[in-house]
């Protein structure tokens, strides 16, 4: 088996790909970029950059992930056909290591009603696509879409064709979260029967959560033989989610002794992650989220508190160290110098300097003024948040609110775009819909609102607030974030950023496939 060892599970991050695929979710080519360069740190094996054929703007992206991100192999999503592989090969040039991830489908189900093929044309797409992707790069990946609900000989044929082929990893996915640990075990054994030529390459699991059994399928398939798992951070993915990554690699690790398997994950880098896929791609954590959850290292019931004090086993399986979480407390306040907010950065794995740190310099005094602390959490928040703002058509100088209980809320800003400033006011039902109002009509959109969603970026009463607002308009999404210690602020900056893009009619990508 090509991998490491035989202990060794490579970790298939499809954050980027699978992840992005959530309803609401749409990353740039930057915050692609930014989330491959810590999944880098993390110490992924494989990075899943995206769908190329989608768009241009998937191009540019996995393309950008492709020429900065060195240490891991960087995928791209094809059906078997020409035209998608030839825009992988486009986006994957620069890569150190490219990989073509091709797929079909292979379930009676999806053949007959998706595909409208029959198996003997199926058969024949993924060999000639398989040996094209292999004609351009020497790492090709294979799936079977829909596997777990395959015939057991049919799937088996396919696999053979594809490894014939060249393919040098193929992945068994379980496409809609239907199939539970034991039977998903049992298809990876026979297929392993009924393909003998498959322990000279590597076998991959994919699993979805609809039935929430997504990490111990993919554990099932580990124990059945498999040494490629593909998750996303925090869990995200089409519908219920994908197996998330940091829950398979604290149970390999904290399980060591059941399982026996390693990974080359950096598991002080899961916190940092978490928060970071969380913040750009919008999708709260929520709280009793196993492993990243805020409650993961929490204890309320006396009886837990007088246990942990005592001896943190009694309670805690796992430390809170030990994926990244004792940097949190790093404080820095409104006398802190440059030097000092560089060096906690530089702490937190962080290379800011020249204008970005002048930037986040500004930034982080503006909310020091109005903070008693800032911590590391916020300081993540400013980073990622003057990163946005950089790139932003229009600024939020001046909002102020006149609101009253049973009257109508009055709202006045003032945008910059370029060199020119523009005021508006609107009215609404409260001080952040009248802001709303009076932002639509200076960007000239008639965006629909779909969701507004705060949180704290940290605990206590003077912490950062986090809002993240959706609009719709012709049937697309575009959606705004932004932090700031007034909620009404960070909520006309987020409205401001997700109108600009519905008014620019900022494309998203139009092919959205799973497997």
């Amino acid at each position: 088996m090509s991998t490491q060892s035989e202990q060794y599970v490579r970790i298939f991050d499809t954050t980027l790909r699978d992840g992005e695929q959530s309803p609401g979710i749409s990353l740039n080519a930057q915050e692609k970029l930014e989330i491959a360069r810590q999944l880098e740190r993390l110490g992924v094996d494989i990075i899943e950059a995206g769908f190329a054929i989608s768009s241009p703007g998937e191009v540019e992206g996995i393309g950008l992930v492709a020429k900065h991100v060195r240490s891991c192999a960087i995928a791209s999503l094809n059906r078997t056909q020409k035209a998608d592989i030839d825009a992988s090969w486009e986006a994957l040039k620069d890569a150190e290591a490219p990989r073509f991830h091709v797929f079909i489908a292979t379930s009676d189900l999806h053949m007959e009603h998706k595909l409208r093929m029959t198996p003997e044309e199926v058969v024949e797409q993924t060999r000639e696509a398989v040996a094209y992707a292999r004609s351009k790069v020497s790492d090709v990946e294979f799936s079977c879409e829909d596997a777990t609900r395959s015939r057991p000989e049919f799937m088996a044929e396919v696999v053979r064709t594809a490894l014939a082929a060249g393919a040098t990893t193929i992945n068994i996915p379980d496409t809609v979260g239907y199939t539970t640990p034991d039977e998903y075990k049992e298809i990876l054994e026979t297929l392993y029967a009924n393909v003998p030529e498959l322990h000279e390459a590597t076998l991959s699991v994919h699993t979805h959560n609809d039935l929430g059994l997504a990490t111990a399928n993919s554990l099932a398939g580990v124990q059945a033989g498999a040494r490629q798992v593909e998750v996303a951070i925090n869990g995200i993915g089409e519908r219920a989610g994908n197996s998330a990554l940091e829950e398979i690699v604290m149970a390999l690790r904290t399980r060591n002794a059941f399982y026996g398997f390693t990974t080359g994950i950096n598991t002080r880098e899961i916190a940092r992650t978490s928060r970071l896929v969380s913040r750009l791609s919008g999708y709260p954590v929520q709280p009793n989220k196993a492993i990243v959850g805020r409650n993961a290292f929490a204890h309320e019931a006396g009886i837990h508190q007088d246990g942990v004090l005592k001896n943190r086993r009694t309670y805690e399986i796992m430390d809170a160290e030990s994926i990244g979480l004792e940097k949190n407390e790093l404080v820095l306040g409104k006398h802190s110098g440059r030097h000092a907010l560089q060096a906690a950065y530089a702490d937190m794995g962080y290379t800011v300097e020249g204008d970005e740190l002048k930037r986040a310099f500004k930034r982080f005094k503006e909310i020091a003024d109005r903070k008693k602390t800032v911590t590391a959490l916020d300081l993540e928040a400013i980073l990622d948040d003057q990163s946005r703002d950089t790139s932003d058509r229009y600024q939020l100088e001046r909002l102020a609110l006149k609101t009253a209980t049973g009257e109508t809320s009055h709202a006045e800003v003032t945008v910059r775009e370029g060199d020119e400033l523009h005021t508006a006011t609107g009215e609404g039902d409260g001080p952040i819909d009248a802001a709303f109002h009076a932002l639509a009509s200076i960007v000239g959109t008639e965006a629909a609102l779909r969701e507004f969603n705060v949180s704290a970026v940290t605990g206590g009463e003077d912490a950062l607030g986090d809002v993240r607002v959706v609009l719709e308009q012709d049937g697309r999404t575009f959606t705004g974030q932004a932090v700031a210690p007034d909620i009404t602020e960070a909520a006309a900056q987020a409205y401001l950023r997700a109108a600009s893009l519905a008014a620019a009619g900022i494309p998203t990508p139009t092919i959205r496939e799973t497997i």
